[in-house]
């Protein structure tokens, strides 16, 4: 979710750079969300940035790589993208299994970092470009300046508008109340704040009249629920799809979260956001293009071992400080 919404700065820059274009996407099926809409009868009714999405499942094709249905849709893959007879391909994610299915295109010209992401996926690529940017975002964009020489900057996202999503969160939005949003969640446990400190910053901030929203992701349940009894259940717990959590997210004052998806889609979608930051660098990876305040203590270093428990650092962080930025940023809203 998170390369999907660094990338598509990038990608939206080319498409207002050059509107004739034909630009397609590669995808796993459970982020489409973030490039298309359908409505009740699946019927694509938004897609603003790409003109074709293809699925490429590999999350489920590494469970079972030699099954029959790995194969038969690697090979309707490998198909379809070679039928696209594409001019350049470009590899945002800078990972193996990215530069893989890129490869899949038989194109030319394969475009990727000089220093991508996983080193082994650069001998992929037929062209390697030395990106200079210290965020993510900006280098996702001067990848993507290379496919025709342009002078790119990163551009503001558009993310599809799913008209039935829409309507659900103005139902669950209804009333004056400034709302927030909480995602307790991680990648992995090094990244995660402890939830009992969410639960404290959610506990003042419906004191103090803003409504509370709390996102829980796959298998995140049991850390939203924590947050909501600490309120005393006043804190609305949402576990729904992910076109219900665009829909919401555009609605709300504020976004706390620590580096994940959820952030990234705040960003994305010109909402404030507190990052509450520990082993992942926040100038590569933090909030971008939105007003944000981040936490971060000195006594973090990068590290992206996928460590269970909170990172040493992160739990320097107290819920006096995400609660005193908060209210900085929802004073700031309120303004304007």
């Amino acid at each position: 979710m998170g390369d999907i919404l660094h990338a598509l700065p990038a990608v939206t820059a080319l498409r207002l750079a050059h509107p004739g274009w034909a630009i397609d996407w590669v995808v796993e099926p459970r982020w489409q969300a973030l490039l298309m809409a359908e409505d009740s009868l699946g019927r694509v009714v938004s897609k603003p940035v790409v003109d074709r999405i293809h699925f490429a499942a590999t999350k489920e094709w590494r469970r079972a790589p030699l099954s029959e249905k790995t194969l038969r849709e690697i090979k309707l893959l490998r198909r379809t993208l070679r039928e696209g007879d594409y001019d350049a391909v470009l590899d945002l994610q800078g990972a193996i299994r990215s530069a893989v299915v890129g490869r899949l295109a038989k194109c030319r010209r394969l475009i990727g970092e000089e220093e991508p992401r996983e080193r082994a996926a650069r001998w992929l690529y037929s062209e390697r470009v030395a990106t200079h940017g210290k965020h993510v975002i900006e280098q996702d964009v001067e990848l993507a300046a290379a496919v025709a020489g342009d002078e790119l900057t990163p551009a503001t996202p558009l993310l599809p508008i799913d008209p039935v999503a829409e309507a659900w969160a103005n139902e669950l939005l209804s009333g004056s109340q400034m709302a927030v949003l909480i995602n307790p969640g991680a990648g992995w446990g090094a990244k995660r704040w402890p939830v009992e400190r969410y639960g404290i910053v959610a506990k003042e901030l419906i004191a103090k009249g803003f409504r509370v929203v709390v996102n829980a992701g796959p298998d995140e349940l049991e850390l939203a629920e924590a947050i909501s009894r600490a309120t005393g259940g006043v804190a609305t717990v949402l576990t729904g799809s992910l076109v219900q959590l665009i829909a919401l997210t555009r609605r709300m004052a504020l976004v706390i979260a620590g580096d994940t998806g959820p952030l990234h889609l705040a960003c994305a979608l010109g909402r404030p956001v507190v990052g509450i930051y520990g082993p992942t660098d926040p100038s590569r990876n933090g909030p971008y293009g939105t007003r944000f305040r981040v936490l971060r203590s000195p006594e973090s270093r990068r590290d992206h071992t996928r460590h269970a428990a909170p990172e040493a650092g992160l739990l320097t962080i107290e819920p006096d400080d995400v609660l005193q930025v908060a209210l900085e940023l929802l004073a700031e809203e309120g303004a304007r």
